[in-house]
């Protein structure tokens, strides 16, 4: 039994400890491959989310139909929550509230998002390094670890099924190799049984698609000096929270794996400096000659830091 233990830990150690190695051509074509597998292959998932606030079940189905992507997501303990998929139509029923339609190319929700990612795109900023096989929900997957070559954000070590090339295990991962989140499937089917099962989504009235207010084009007076590389601004605006006389400009930024933002307002007191952390989310703020600089995202506590330090105002 001691011996066993002494083997697990080794071969945990080894996903977990840093590599030297640079991108690897076939762990990217591999990781390319489970992103058209999951949009393309007809299949049926239970799966676990491990979260530091606990642990959550999910029933996923996927098929292809007239070309277009029928799935279905369904939280399998509490209340019944249930995400559909028809098309580009993403429909949400939640017990409790009124359903509403988004557009998407994919459900989001409790499925990790690496998994749709644009691995061609995050080559640039990420290496993948191949770790070996091993045994995930019963089936020999090949693994791979995704790790930011600055070091400045997160990293997955993921499960690759070798007959399917579906994730079967995605582990989040911080800079200290701890593990934030854990997505793992415990049965898996595949067969053209899950097209009859989603059948009936081809046919169901959904709700309406929700219309998102055109974003107007805003001006800021100040700006972010630095972010890791690759991550690039995609929105911007300017709210006023309701029922206060405050404003926050706003600025979203994405690597195309993980995103933040940063939000400025302004302020009359408050604490100088202020973090919380909550698994993959940290929350910084830092009260500066009278704003109140606060960045919110999938970040470690450092990048958060250093990208609140480089932020500059224009003179007034």
């Amino acid at each position: 039994m001691k011996q066993f233990w002494f083997a697990a830990c080794l071969v945990t150690g080894s996903l977990l400890t840093p590599s030297i190695a640079s991108a690897d051509p076939t762990s990217e074509a591999l990781l390319q491959g489970m992103g058209k597998a999951s949009q393309s292959l007809n299949y049926e998932m239970g799966f676990i989310n491990i979260t530091k606030q606990g642990i959550d079940s999910f029933r996923y189905r996927h098929a292809v139909s007239n070309q277009s992507s029928l799935a279905q997501l369904v939280l399998m303990d509490g209340p019944r929550r249930e995400i559909v998929q028809r098309g580009k139509d993403i429909s949400y029923f939640e017990t409790g509230l009124q359903p509403f339609t988004l557009d998407g190319d994919h459900i989001v929700d409790s499925l990790p998002s690496i998994v749709f990612s644009d691995f061609s795109q995050l080559s640039k900023y990420y290496d993948f390094i191949a770790v070996g096989r091993a045994r995930a929900a019963d089936r020999l997957s090949q693994v791979i670890r995704v790790v930011s070559r600055d070091g400045t954000r997160f990293s997955y070590v993921i499960w690759v099924d070798e007959q399917t090339k579906l994730p079967m295990r995605v582990d989040l991962l911080d800079r200290d190799g701890e593990t934030l989140e854990q997505f793992r499937v415990i049965s898996f089917d595949d067969g053209k049984q899950v097209i009859g099962t989603l059948a009936e989504i081809e046919k169901a009235n959904l709700p309406p698609v929700l219309s998102l207010p055109a974003s107007e084009q805003v001006k800021f007076g100040w700006q972010v000096k630095w972010l890791p590389a690759g991550v690039t601004e995609v929105a911007s605006s300017r709210r006023s929270l309701p029922n206060m006389p405050v404003t926050i400009e706003s600025r979203l930024y994405t690597d195309g794996l993980f995103s933040f933002s940063v939000n400025i307002s302004a302020t009359t007191n408050g604490l100088s400096e202020q973090l919380i952390r909550q698994g993959r989310r940290t929350v910084q703020t830092e009260v500066r000659n009278g704003n109140e600089i606060t960045v919110v995202g999938e970040l470690p506590p450092s990048t958060a830091k250093r990208i609140t330090d480089s932020i500059v105002f224009s003179a007034k």
